[in-house]
């Protein structure tokens, strides 16, 4: 099948590039290989957006909420709303294995897709590709044996799963700390494990008082300057001012950030800058080196992905439909 636009990544700013496109009267498929906005869904199950509701928008539909600060939930279902509501084209759970160029007259690129349930492999075609991919699925690993026993996760979910459990966060950014609180205030024994000597300014400031606050008065144990060395069942092993200690933990939540799919989009050509993960790209139009080639969301600003959010990197779906049709 061919498509003027293929876009990958099925995110707030993946959906915004297709949005666009699509009021532009282009034919648009967007791919993600999880569920629409796949990334939000897998959010705390409670939390609730900083951001208002106006800088969430997409596509020019009203975000409506019983709140001026969205939830989880209810970012989901607006989402979804926008993709029924501009009929996008939605191919979920496939994966996208390869974009390749093409010698046909009729399109730029032949792009492969698995389905991620079943296994099976499809091709189409499109004029252009969008790659929205984020960061979100790439968590930063500590590379420690056990890092993938089944008690560990880089992704945390509710508090009520670990009722009578001693839990262990390691990390020490606004992820682990907004965490820890949320076990701590649920009744769950915590332990956050952080590798620096304090917080850092990168914690939001509304919640910095906060969890300084618990630490100091005991409520949430915390080590710094502390290095886990192994994760074993039942327990931590790390290192804390050079001596060695066994952290008691039933589960362990593995905080420690998450960077973009540099590898994937270098593999398509695209050339990346090795020391800030940020892919070469004309900043008026969003196109990189690769002609016909787009980046969109959070993977433009490479590692430093605190710099991109949902507010601007929606933005970036108008100008690529612009160039897109002026071409």
């Amino acid at each position: 099948m061919k498509y003027n636009v293929v876009v990958v990544g099925g995110g707030p700013s993946g959906l915004s590039a297709a949005v666009e496109a699509k009021k532009k009267g282009l034919s648009v498929l967007l791919v993600d290989k999880g569920a629409i906005v796949d990334s939000i869904q897998r959010f705390p199950t409670s939390m609730v957006f900083f951001s208002t509701l106006e800088v969430l928008e997409v596509g020019d539909v009203p975000f409506v909420s019983t709140s001026s600060h969205p939830t989880r939930v209810e970012a989901v279902s607006y989402y979804s709303r926008v993709a029924r509501h501009y009929g996008i084209e939605f191919r979920g759970n496939s994966r996208v294995m390869s974009v390749s160029r093409t010698q046909e007259a009729t399109a730029r690129f032949r792009i492969e897709l698995k389905d991620v349930i079943s296994s099976s492999l499809s091709f189409l075609s499109a004029d252009s590709v969008v790659i929205a991919t984020g960061f979100y699925d790439q968590p930063n690993m500590l590379n420690v044996p056990g890092e993938n026993l089944p008690s560990v996760s880089h992704y945390y979910r509710e508090p009520g799963l670990h009722f009578g459990q001693k839990v262990a966060v390691i990390g020490g950014k606004n992820s682990a700390v907004e965490a820890a609180l949320d076990l701590y205030r649920h009744g769950v024994d915590v332990t956050l494990i952080y590798r620096k000597e304090w917080f850092g300014r990168s914690v939001k400031y509304w919640i910095l008082p906060d969890i300084e606050n618990r630490v100091k008065n005991g409520e949430i144990r915390a080590l710094f300057n502390c290095n886990v060395v192994e994760i074993l069942p039942g327990k931590i092993v790390a290192a804390v001012a050079g001596l060695t200690e066994e952290i008691s933990c039933d589960f362990v939540y593995a905080l420690t950030g998450y960077h973009p799919s540099v590898d994937f989009i270098r593999g398509l050509g695209v050339e990346v800058d090795a020391a800030t993960g940020i892919p070469h790209h004309n900043p008026e139009s969003f196109e990189t080196n690769v002609e016909g080639l787009y980046v969109a969301g959070s993977i433009v600003a490479g590692y430093d992905c605190n710099r991109i959010f949902i507010e601007n990197g929606r933005e970036h779906g108008k100008l690529i439909a612009k160039d897109l049709v002026e071409r």
